[in-house]
Protein backbone atom coordinates (compact mmCIF):
# COMPACT_ATOMS: atom_id res chain seq x y z
CA UNK A 1 0.00 0.00 0.00
CA UNK A 2 1.25 3.35 -0.71
CA UNK A 3 0.63 6.72 1.22
CA UNK A 4 -1.28 9.11 -0.36
CA UNK A 5 0.53 11.95 0.03
CA UNK A 6 1.33 14.46 -3.03
CA UNK A 7 4.88 13.44 -4.95
CA UNK A 8 6.45 16.70 -5.03
CA UNK A 9 9.56 16.46 -6.45
CA UNK A 10 12.97 17.42 -4.94
CA UNK A 11 14.21 20.28 -7.18
CA UNK A 12 16.64 22.57 -6.50
CA UNK A 13 15.17 25.38 -7.89
CA UNK A 14 12.43 25.13 -5.85
CA UNK A 15 14.68 26.53 -3.18
CA UNK A 16 15.56 29.61 -4.86
CA UNK A 17 11.49 29.74 -5.43
CA UNK A 18 10.64 29.45 -2.23
CA UNK A 19 13.50 32.23 -0.77
CA UNK A 20 11.92 34.58 -3.15
CA UNK A 21 8.45 34.05 -2.28
CA UNK A 22 8.91 33.84 1.74
CA UNK A 23 12.23 36.03 2.19
CA UNK A 24 11.90 38.26 -0.54
CA UNK A 25 13.65 41.26 0.63
CA UNK A 26 16.43 39.22 2.47
CA UNK A 27 20.32 40.52 1.27
CA UNK A 28 22.37 38.79 -1.14
CA UNK A 29 25.50 41.23 -0.46
CA UNK A 30 29.15 40.99 -2.53
CA UNK A 31 32.73 42.54 -2.40
CA UNK A 32 32.07 42.19 -6.40
CA UNK A 33 35.38 41.42 -8.45
CA UNK A 34 35.50 44.78 -9.95
CA UNK A 35 35.80 46.51 -6.66
CA UNK A 36 32.62 47.88 -5.45
CA UNK A 37 30.05 46.35 -2.61
CA UNK A 38 27.14 45.23 -4.50
CA UNK A 39 23.89 44.65 -2.87
CA UNK A 40 20.83 42.36 -4.17
CA UNK A 41 17.84 40.13 -2.45
CA UNK A 42 16.72 36.55 -3.39
CA UNK A 43 14.15 37.79 -5.35
CA UNK A 44 16.31 39.73 -8.03
CA UNK A 45 18.55 36.76 -7.55
CA UNK A 46 15.30 34.16 -8.53
CA UNK A 47 14.33 36.63 -11.45
CA UNK A 48 17.65 36.71 -12.86
CA UNK A 49 18.53 32.91 -12.41
CA UNK A 50 15.10 32.66 -14.85
CA UNK A 51 17.10 34.88 -17.12
CA UNK A 52 20.05 32.13 -16.85
CA UNK A 53 17.58 29.61 -18.12
CA UNK A 54 16.19 31.67 -20.40
CA UNK A 55 19.62 32.47 -21.95
CA UNK A 56 21.11 28.89 -21.72
CA UNK A 57 18.01 27.12 -23.12
CA UNK A 58 17.79 30.17 -26.37
CA UNK A 59 21.58 28.84 -27.09
CA UNK A 60 20.25 25.13 -27.22
CA UNK A 61 21.69 23.69 -23.85
CA UNK A 62 20.13 20.56 -23.23
CA UNK A 63 19.27 18.99 -19.84
CA UNK A 64 22.09 16.85 -18.62
CA UNK A 65 24.54 19.08 -20.25
CA UNK A 66 27.53 20.23 -18.45
CA UNK A 67 28.24 24.35 -17.93
CA UNK A 68 30.95 25.32 -16.32
CA UNK A 69 31.64 27.97 -13.79
CA UNK A 70 35.33 29.14 -12.99
CA UNK A 71 33.89 31.82 -10.30
CA UNK A 72 34.34 33.42 -7.12
CA UNK A 73 31.53 33.66 -4.44
CA UNK A 74 29.62 36.42 -6.00
CA UNK A 75 26.15 37.20 -6.78
CA UNK A 76 26.15 36.48 -10.47
CA UNK A 77 28.09 32.93 -9.55
CA UNK A 78 25.18 32.27 -7.52
CA UNK A 79 22.63 33.25 -10.44
CA UNK A 80 24.26 30.44 -12.89
CA UNK A 81 23.98 27.72 -10.65
CA UNK A 82 20.22 28.06 -10.34
CA UNK A 83 20.15 29.09 -13.74
CA UNK A 84 21.77 26.37 -15.03
CA UNK A 85 20.04 23.48 -13.15
CA UNK A 86 16.49 25.44 -14.00
CA UNK A 87 16.72 24.55 -17.23
CA UNK A 88 17.96 20.82 -16.21
CA UNK A 89 21.41 21.28 -17.12
CA UNK A 90 24.55 20.50 -15.18
CA UNK A 91 26.50 23.09 -12.86
CA UNK A 92 29.94 22.27 -13.26
CA UNK A 93 32.62 24.16 -10.39
CA UNK A 94 35.80 24.35 -11.84
CA UNK A 95 38.69 25.20 -9.15
CA UNK A 96 40.76 28.26 -10.48
CA UNK A 97 43.66 27.14 -8.33
CA UNK A 98 44.29 24.01 -10.03
CA UNK A 99 47.24 23.32 -13.10
CA UNK A 100 46.00 24.85 -16.85
CA UNK A 101 46.65 21.29 -17.76
CA UNK A 102 43.96 19.76 -14.65
CA UNK A 103 41.48 21.95 -15.92
CA UNK A 104 41.94 20.82 -19.23
CA UNK A 105 41.38 17.84 -18.56
CA UNK A 106 38.09 17.57 -16.03
CA UNK A 107 36.57 20.08 -18.47
CA UNK A 108 37.04 17.74 -21.38
CA UNK A 109 36.35 15.08 -19.82
CA UNK A 110 32.80 16.80 -18.20
CA UNK A 111 31.97 18.23 -21.81
CA UNK A 112 31.99 21.57 -21.16
CA UNK A 113 29.48 23.44 -23.16
CA UNK A 114 29.57 26.84 -21.77
CA UNK A 115 31.70 28.75 -19.35
CA UNK A 116 30.91 31.41 -17.12
CA UNK A 117 34.10 33.32 -15.82
CA UNK A 118 35.30 35.76 -13.53
CA UNK A 119 37.45 38.57 -14.86
CA UNK A 120 40.08 37.67 -12.92
CA UNK A 121 40.34 34.33 -14.76
CA UNK A 122 40.56 36.00 -18.12
CA UNK A 123 44.18 35.47 -18.67
CA UNK A 124 43.87 31.23 -17.52
CA UNK A 125 40.52 30.86 -19.73
CA UNK A 126 42.78 32.44 -22.83
CA UNK A 127 45.27 29.79 -22.43
CA UNK A 128 43.35 26.91 -22.03
CA UNK A 129 40.36 27.74 -24.48
CA UNK A 130 42.02 26.55 -27.46
CA UNK A 131 42.27 23.32 -26.04
CA UNK A 132 38.61 22.99 -24.95
CA UNK A 133 36.75 21.92 -28.10
CA UNK A 134 33.44 20.92 -26.83
CA UNK A 135 32.67 25.00 -25.02
CA UNK A 136 31.18 26.69 -27.30
CA UNK A 137 30.48 30.02 -25.47
CA UNK A 138 32.49 31.71 -23.11
CA UNK A 139 30.67 34.49 -20.55
CA UNK A 140 31.97 36.39 -18.20
CA UNK A 141 30.46 37.45 -15.14
CA UNK A 142 30.88 41.41 -15.95
CA UNK A 143 29.16 43.83 -18.35
CA UNK A 144 30.41 45.24 -21.06
CA UNK A 145 32.11 48.27 -19.74
CA UNK A 146 34.26 45.71 -17.61
CA UNK A 147 34.68 42.76 -20.17
CA UNK A 148 38.65 41.84 -20.31
CA UNK A 149 40.58 42.45 -23.88
CA UNK A 150 42.02 38.22 -23.84
CA UNK A 151 41.70 36.58 -26.79
CA UNK A 152 38.94 34.49 -25.54
CA UNK A 153 36.68 32.32 -28.83
CA UNK A 154 33.11 33.26 -28.51
CA UNK A 155 33.43 35.56 -25.76
CA UNK A 156 30.64 37.36 -24.29
CA UNK A 157 29.48 39.84 -21.47
CA UNK A 158 27.01 38.14 -18.62
CA UNK A 159 24.74 40.98 -18.54
CA UNK A 160 24.52 41.34 -22.12
CA UNK A 161 24.18 37.33 -22.38
CA UNK A 162 20.89 37.65 -19.99
CA UNK A 163 19.62 40.67 -21.27
CA UNK A 164 16.32 40.55 -22.82
CA UNK A 165 15.86 36.66 -21.49
CA UNK A 166 12.38 35.96 -20.19
CA UNK A 167 12.32 36.71 -16.03
CA UNK A 168 9.26 34.63 -16.06
CA UNK A 169 11.13 31.47 -17.60
CA UNK A 170 9.53 27.89 -16.58
CA UNK A 171 11.64 25.72 -15.16
CA UNK A 172 12.24 22.78 -16.76
CA UNK A 173 10.71 19.97 -14.69
CA UNK A 174 13.33 17.16 -14.83
CA UNK A 175 13.29 14.15 -12.31
CA UNK A 176 14.36 14.66 -8.74
CA UNK A 177 17.44 12.01 -9.54
CA UNK A 178 18.61 13.91 -12.11
CA UNK A 179 21.90 15.38 -12.04
CA UNK A 180 22.27 18.81 -11.48
CA UNK A 181 25.60 19.66 -10.38
CA UNK A 182 29.55 18.45 -10.41
CA UNK A 183 32.62 18.89 -8.82
CA UNK A 184 35.89 17.08 -9.47
CA UNK A 185 37.85 15.32 -6.21
CA UNK A 186 41.31 17.14 -6.34
CA UNK A 187 43.06 14.24 -7.80
CA UNK A 188 46.23 13.82 -5.34
CA UNK A 189 46.21 10.62 -6.41
CA UNK A 190 46.10 9.98 -10.42
CA UNK A 191 43.12 11.96 -12.44
CA UNK A 192 40.71 13.77 -10.46
CA UNK A 193 37.23 11.90 -10.84
CA UNK A 194 33.84 13.44 -10.87
CA UNK A 195 31.52 13.97 -8.58
CA UNK A 196 27.73 14.06 -10.05
CA UNK A 197 24.87 15.58 -7.57
CA UNK A 198 21.17 15.06 -8.47
CA UNK A 199 18.16 17.36 -7.35
CA UNK A 200 17.08 15.08 -4.75
CA UNK A 201 20.69 14.52 -3.18
CA UNK A 202 21.49 18.61 -3.17
CA UNK A 203 17.91 19.03 -1.70
CA UNK A 204 18.04 16.48 1.15
CA UNK A 205 21.27 17.94 2.15
CA UNK A 206 20.43 21.23 2.19
CA UNK A 207 17.87 20.19 4.75
CA UNK A 208 20.21 17.84 6.54
CA UNK A 209 22.92 20.68 6.60
CA UNK A 210 20.44 23.40 8.46
CA UNK A 211 19.23 21.06 11.34
CA UNK A 212 20.25 22.62 14.79
CA UNK A 213 23.15 20.15 15.20
CA UNK A 214 24.71 20.90 11.92
CA UNK A 215 25.15 24.71 10.21
CA UNK A 216 22.14 25.20 12.71
CA UNK A 217 21.19 28.76 10.37
CA UNK A 218 17.77 30.63 10.58
CA UNK A 219 16.32 33.74 8.97
CA UNK A 220 17.56 35.73 11.60
CA UNK A 221 21.40 35.00 10.28
CA UNK A 222 23.80 36.51 8.29
CA UNK A 223 26.19 33.76 6.79
CA UNK A 224 29.89 34.63 5.11
CA UNK A 225 30.75 31.43 2.97
CA UNK A 226 34.21 32.35 2.79
CA UNK A 227 34.70 28.26 1.71
CA UNK A 228 34.64 28.64 -2.28
CA UNK A 229 31.59 27.93 -4.59
CA UNK A 230 34.25 25.52 -6.51
CA UNK A 231 34.95 23.58 -2.80
CA UNK A 232 32.57 20.48 -2.45
CA UNK A 233 29.25 22.47 -3.32
CA UNK A 234 30.66 25.36 -0.76
CA UNK A 235 29.41 23.04 2.24
CA UNK A 236 26.05 23.06 0.80
CA UNK A 237 25.50 27.21 1.88
CA UNK A 238 24.47 28.17 -1.31
CA UNK A 239 21.21 26.18 -0.94
CA UNK A 240 20.65 25.81 3.35
CA UNK A 241 21.09 29.60 3.70
CA UNK A 242 18.69 30.24 0.71
CA UNK A 243 16.31 27.66 1.74
CA UNK A 244 15.69 29.05 5.49
CA UNK A 245 16.02 33.07 4.00
CA UNK A 246 19.44 34.26 6.09
CA UNK A 247 21.27 36.98 4.81
CA UNK A 248 24.40 35.71 2.23
CA UNK A 249 27.46 37.79 2.53
CA UNK A 250 29.78 36.99 -0.32
CA UNK A 251 33.13 37.49 -0.56
CA UNK A 252 34.26 37.54 -3.80
CA UNK A 253 38.10 37.22 -4.62
CA UNK A 254 39.37 38.69 -1.19
CA UNK A 255 39.94 36.39 1.22
CA UNK A 256 42.60 38.04 3.02
CA UNK A 257 42.45 38.65 6.99
CA UNK A 258 41.56 42.41 6.08
CA UNK A 259 38.75 41.85 3.98
CA UNK A 260 36.90 39.34 5.73
CA UNK A 261 36.92 41.39 9.26
CA UNK A 262 35.59 44.32 7.27
CA UNK A 263 32.40 41.85 6.25
CA UNK A 264 32.19 40.24 8.98
CA UNK A 265 31.92 43.43 10.92
CA UNK A 266 29.71 45.43 8.19
CA UNK A 267 27.44 43.02 7.16
CA UNK A 268 26.58 41.65 11.03
CA UNK A 269 27.54 38.05 10.34
CA UNK A 270 26.80 35.37 12.70
CA UNK A 271 28.02 32.39 11.20
CA UNK A 272 30.81 32.07 8.38
CA UNK A 273 32.68 28.89 7.17
CA UNK A 274 36.39 28.57 6.14
CA UNK A 275 39.43 26.36 6.29
CA UNK A 276 41.90 26.97 9.01
CA UNK A 277 44.13 29.10 7.16
CA UNK A 278 41.36 31.38 5.95
CA UNK A 279 41.09 31.92 10.00
CA UNK A 280 44.84 31.87 10.95
CA UNK A 281 45.50 34.81 8.22
CA UNK A 282 41.97 36.34 10.32
CA UNK A 283 43.82 35.74 13.74
CA UNK A 284 47.38 37.73 12.55
CA UNK A 285 45.13 40.51 11.35
CA UNK A 286 43.07 40.61 14.44
CA UNK A 287 46.37 40.33 16.44
CA UNK A 288 48.35 42.73 14.20
CA UNK A 289 45.38 45.72 14.71
CA UNK A 290 43.47 44.58 18.06
CA UNK A 291 40.01 44.27 16.01
CA UNK A 292 37.38 41.90 17.65
CA UNK A 293 34.49 40.44 16.19
CA UNK A 294 30.97 42.10 17.43
CA UNK A 295 28.24 40.06 15.88
CA UNK A 296 29.92 36.80 14.85
CA UNK A 297 28.67 33.65 17.33
CA UNK A 298 29.52 30.63 15.47
CA UNK A 299 32.11 29.57 12.93
CA UNK A 300 32.26 25.90 10.56
CA UNK A 301 35.74 25.07 10.24
CA UNK A 302 36.33 22.34 8.27
CA UNK A 303 38.58 21.16 5.17
CA UNK A 304 41.59 20.01 7.35
CA UNK A 305 41.96 19.26 11.28
CA UNK A 306 40.86 22.46 13.34
CA UNK A 307 43.61 22.80 16.01
CA UNK A 308 42.92 22.99 20.06
CA UNK A 309 44.73 26.16 20.05
CA UNK A 310 42.18 27.54 17.57
CA UNK A 311 39.22 26.36 18.73
CA UNK A 312 40.65 27.85 22.10
CA UNK A 313 41.39 31.41 20.24
CA UNK A 314 37.95 31.98 19.12
CA UNK A 315 35.91 30.10 21.94
CA UNK A 316 37.73 32.53 24.96
CA UNK A 317 39.20 35.22 23.31
CA UNK A 318 36.40 36.32 20.77
CA UNK A 319 33.56 34.56 21.78
CA UNK A 320 32.79 32.79 19.09
CA UNK A 321 31.09 29.06 19.30
CA UNK A 322 33.88 26.47 16.84
CA UNK A 323 31.59 23.96 14.88
CA UNK A 324 34.28 21.43 13.40
CA UNK A 325 33.20 19.91 10.60
CA UNK A 326 34.54 16.89 7.91
CA UNK A 327 32.96 16.00 5.11
CA UNK A 328 33.99 15.11 1.18
CA UNK A 329 33.23 16.35 -2.07
CA UNK A 330 31.65 12.31 -2.86
CA UNK A 331 29.59 13.46 0.74
CA UNK A 332 28.22 16.63 -0.60
CA UNK A 333 30.10 17.41 1.64
CA UNK A 334 29.11 17.39 5.12
CA UNK A 335 29.30 14.15 7.19
CA UNK A 336 30.38 14.51 10.91
CA UNK A 337 29.84 18.07 12.95
CA UNK A 338 31.10 18.93 15.96
CA UNK A 339 28.13 20.29 18.24
CA UNK A 340 27.94 19.26 21.83
CA UNK A 341 25.58 17.09 22.62
CA UNK A 342 23.15 17.08 26.29
CA UNK A 343 25.42 15.27 28.02
CA UNK A 344 29.10 16.98 27.02
CA UNK A 345 27.49 20.90 27.40
CA UNK A 346 27.29 19.43 31.34
CA UNK A 347 31.14 18.76 31.08
CA UNK A 348 33.75 21.26 32.19
CA UNK A 349 35.28 23.04 29.20
CA UNK A 350 38.51 21.69 28.66
CA UNK A 351 36.97 18.08 28.95
CA UNK A 352 34.60 19.92 26.16
CA UNK A 353 37.43 20.74 23.72
CA UNK A 354 38.47 17.16 23.95
CA UNK A 355 35.44 16.56 21.91
CA UNK A 356 35.54 19.72 20.20
CA UNK A 357 38.82 18.72 18.45
CA UNK A 358 37.14 15.75 17.16
CA UNK A 359 35.56 15.72 13.75
CA UNK A 360 32.39 15.33 15.35
CA UNK A 361 29.07 13.49 15.38
CA UNK A 362 27.20 12.09 11.86
CA UNK A 363 24.44 14.12 10.72
CA UNK A 364 21.46 12.28 9.51
CA UNK A 365 21.39 10.94 6.34
CA UNK A 366 25.18 9.67 6.71
CA UNK A 367 25.42 5.95 8.17
CA UNK A 368 29.24 5.68 9.09
CA UNK A 369 31.54 2.78 9.90
CA UNK A 370 35.28 1.77 10.61
CA UNK A 371 36.82 -1.44 9.17
CA UNK A 372 40.13 -3.42 9.21
CA UNK A 373 41.71 -4.08 5.94
CA UNK A 374 39.50 -7.46 6.05
CA UNK A 375 36.32 -5.41 5.83
CA UNK A 376 35.46 -6.29 9.39
CA UNK A 377 33.79 -3.88 11.63
CA UNK A 378 36.35 -2.41 14.25
CA UNK A 379 34.29 -1.69 17.73
CA UNK A 380 33.63 2.21 18.45
CA UNK A 381 35.14 2.36 21.55
CA UNK A 382 37.51 5.67 20.52
CA UNK A 383 40.49 3.94 20.53
CA UNK A 384 40.38 1.56 17.65
CA UNK A 385 41.87 2.83 14.27
CA UNK A 386 40.15 1.79 10.92
CA UNK A 387 39.40 2.68 7.35
CA UNK A 388 36.51 5.23 7.64
CA UNK A 389 33.44 3.95 5.51
CA UNK A 390 30.00 6.38 4.96
CA UNK A 391 26.49 5.78 2.85
CA UNK A 392 23.63 7.17 2.43
CA UNK A 393 21.13 9.68 0.14
CA UNK A 394 23.85 12.46 -0.51
CA UNK A 395 27.21 10.18 -0.44
CA UNK A 396 27.64 9.32 -4.10
CA UNK A 397 27.43 5.91 -4.99
CA UNK A 398 30.27 6.13 -8.24
CA UNK A 399 32.56 8.65 -10.21
CA UNK A 400 31.36 10.28 -13.16
CA UNK A 401 31.99 7.69 -16.15
CA UNK A 402 32.20 5.09 -13.45
CA UNK A 403 36.17 6.09 -12.61
CA UNK A 404 37.37 4.77 -8.83
CA UNK A 405 34.66 1.74 -8.98
CA UNK A 406 37.12 0.08 -6.00
CA UNK A 407 36.15 3.27 -3.68
CA UNK A 408 32.84 1.55 -3.53
CA UNK A 409 31.55 -1.72 -2.20
CA UNK A 410 28.49 -4.21 -3.47
CA UNK A 411 26.51 -2.72 -0.30
CA UNK A 412 27.30 0.83 -0.93
CA UNK A 413 29.37 1.57 1.28
CA UNK A 414 32.16 4.32 0.02
CA UNK A 415 35.52 3.70 1.62
CA UNK A 416 36.89 7.54 2.52
CA UNK A 417 40.39 6.85 2.08
CA UNK A 418 40.41 8.11 5.87
CA UNK A 419 41.68 6.43 9.14
CA UNK A 420 39.67 7.25 11.54
CA UNK A 421 38.31 6.24 15.47
CA UNK A 422 34.53 6.07 16.04
CA UNK A 423 33.93 6.66 20.33
CA UNK A 424 30.77 4.99 22.04
CA UNK A 425 29.30 8.77 21.91
CA UNK A 426 29.29 8.34 18.11
CA UNK A 427 32.10 11.08 17.80
CA UNK A 428 34.61 10.58 14.94
CA UNK A 429 37.92 11.30 14.88
CA UNK A 430 40.30 11.55 11.74
CA UNK A 431 43.56 10.27 12.48
CA UNK A 432 44.88 10.31 9.19
CA UNK A 433 44.91 9.23 5.37
CA UNK A 434 44.95 5.97 4.48
CA UNK A 435 47.89 6.85 2.38
CA UNK A 436 49.76 8.96 5.16
CA UNK A 437 49.22 6.98 8.28
CA UNK A 438 52.59 6.44 9.94
CA UNK A 439 53.72 2.66 10.36
CA UNK A 440 56.26 2.28 13.09
CA UNK A 441 57.26 -1.09 14.25
CA UNK A 442 53.76 -2.63 13.52
CA UNK A 443 51.84 0.34 15.31
CA UNK A 444 50.09 3.60 13.49
CA UNK A 445 50.69 7.01 14.89
CA UNK A 446 48.67 9.72 14.22
CA UNK A 447 50.20 12.81 12.16
CA UNK A 448 47.15 14.96 12.80
CA UNK A 449 47.57 13.98 16.18
CA UNK A 450 50.99 15.74 16.64
CA UNK A 451 50.10 18.40 13.79
CA UNK A 452 47.35 19.58 15.89
CA UNK A 453 49.43 20.02 18.91
CA UNK A 454 52.43 21.51 17.71
CA UNK A 455 50.71 24.57 16.41
CA UNK A 456 49.32 25.19 19.52
CA UNK A 457 53.04 26.24 20.66
CA UNK A 458 53.06 30.08 20.70
CA UNK A 459 55.72 30.78 18.16
CA UNK A 460 54.10 28.12 15.33
CA UNK A 461 51.79 29.16 12.99
CA UNK A 462 51.98 25.49 10.53
CA UNK A 463 53.20 22.26 11.47
CA UNK A 464 53.04 19.15 8.82
CA UNK A 465 54.13 15.41 10.17
CA UNK A 466 55.70 12.65 7.44
CA UNK A 467 57.01 9.13 7.82
CA UNK A 468 60.27 8.64 7.52
CA UNK A 469 61.93 5.25 6.24
CA UNK A 470 64.10 4.00 9.51
CA UNK A 471 65.91 1.08 9.81
CA UNK A 472 64.51 -0.70 12.51
CA UNK A 473 61.16 0.99 13.39
CA UNK A 474 60.27 0.99 9.08
CA UNK A 475 59.24 4.69 9.87
CA UNK A 476 59.23 7.42 12.05
CA UNK A 477 57.74 10.72 12.26
CA UNK A 478 59.02 13.93 10.99
CA UNK A 479 57.70 17.19 12.18
CA UNK A 480 57.93 20.10 9.99
CA UNK A 481 57.11 23.31 11.24
CA UNK A 482 57.09 26.79 9.99
CA UNK A 483 57.44 29.80 12.36
CA UNK A 484 55.66 32.73 13.30
CA UNK A 485 57.51 35.83 11.50
CA UNK A 486 60.53 37.56 14.66
CA UNK A 487 59.86 33.82 16.54
CA UNK A 488 62.78 31.23 16.72
CA UNK A 489 62.22 28.22 18.76
CA UNK A 490 64.74 25.44 18.29
CA UNK A 491 64.13 21.65 17.61
CA UNK A 492 64.47 20.96 21.40
CA UNK A 493 61.96 23.67 22.39
CA UNK A 494 59.33 22.24 20.45
CA UNK A 495 60.02 18.74 20.87
CA UNK A 496 59.57 19.58 24.94
CA UNK A 497 56.41 21.06 23.96
CA UNK A 498 55.22 17.73 23.04
CA UNK A 499 56.10 15.91 26.14
CA UNK A 500 53.34 15.09 28.27
CA UNK A 501 50.82 15.55 25.59
CA UNK A 502 51.88 12.66 23.11
CA UNK A 503 52.78 9.14 23.75
CA UNK A 504 56.14 8.67 23.85
CA UNK A 505 56.67 6.40 21.45
CA UNK A 506 54.81 8.88 18.97
CA UNK A 507 57.60 11.89 20.21
CA UNK A 508 59.16 12.81 16.26
CA UNK A 509 62.75 12.08 16.12
CA UNK A 510 63.12 15.35 14.60
CA UNK A 511 62.06 18.80 13.53
CA UNK A 512 63.01 20.56 10.34
CA UNK A 513 61.98 24.24 9.82
CA UNK A 514 60.67 25.46 6.58
CA UNK A 515 59.77 28.87 4.99
CA UNK A 516 56.38 27.25 3.78
CA UNK A 517 54.55 24.23 3.70
CA UNK A 518 53.15 23.30 0.54
CA UNK A 519 49.42 23.16 0.23
CA UNK A 520 46.75 21.56 -2.80
CA UNK A 521 44.33 23.60 -4.49
CA UNK A 522 41.79 22.69 -1.60
CA UNK A 523 43.78 23.70 1.02
CA UNK A 524 45.17 20.58 2.56
CA UNK A 525 49.00 20.10 3.37
CA UNK A 526 49.90 18.35 0.50
CA UNK A 527 52.16 15.79 2.17
CA UNK A 528 53.16 13.97 -0.99
CA UNK A 529 55.35 17.29 -1.56
CA UNK A 530 56.90 17.45 1.58
CA UNK A 531 57.86 13.23 0.96
CA UNK A 532 59.09 14.30 -2.48
CA UNK A 533 61.23 17.26 -0.79
CA UNK A 534 62.49 15.28 2.70
CA UNK A 535 63.37 12.15 0.56
CA UNK A 536 66.89 12.12 0.79
CA UNK A 537 66.13 13.42 4.01
CA UNK A 538 68.13 10.83 6.93
CA UNK A 539 67.21 10.85 10.67
CA UNK A 540 69.47 11.67 13.61
CA UNK A 541 68.03 8.10 15.04
CA UNK A 542 68.36 6.02 11.96
CA UNK A 543 71.94 4.86 13.38
CA UNK A 544 71.03 3.68 16.81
Amino acid sequence: MLGLMQDWPLLVHKIIDHAALYHGEREIVTRSVEGPIHRTNYREIALRARKVSAALDRLGIKPGERVATLAWNTWRHLETWYGITGCGAVYHTLNPRLFPDQLVYIANHAEDKVMFFDITFADLVAEIAPKLPKVELYVCLTDAAHLPKAKIPNLVAYEEFIAGASETYEWKEVEENAACGLCYTSGTTGNPKGVLYSHRSNVLHALIAAQKDAQGISSCDSVLPVVPMFHANAWALAFSAPMVGAKLVLPGAKLDGDSICELLTNEDVTLSGAVPTVWLALFQYLEKTGKTLPHLNRVLIGGSACPRSMIESFETKYGVQVIHAWGMTEMSPLGTLGTLKHNVVAMPYEKQLDYKVKQGHPVFGVEMKITDDENNELPRDGKAFGRLKVRGPSIAKGYFRGEGADAFDSEGWFDTGDVATIDAEGYMTITDRSKDVIKSGGEWISSIEIENIAVGHPDVVEAAVIGVRHPKWDERPLLIVVLKPGKTATREQILDYLKGKIAKWWMPDDVQFVAEIPHTATGKIQKTALREQFGSYRLPTAAE
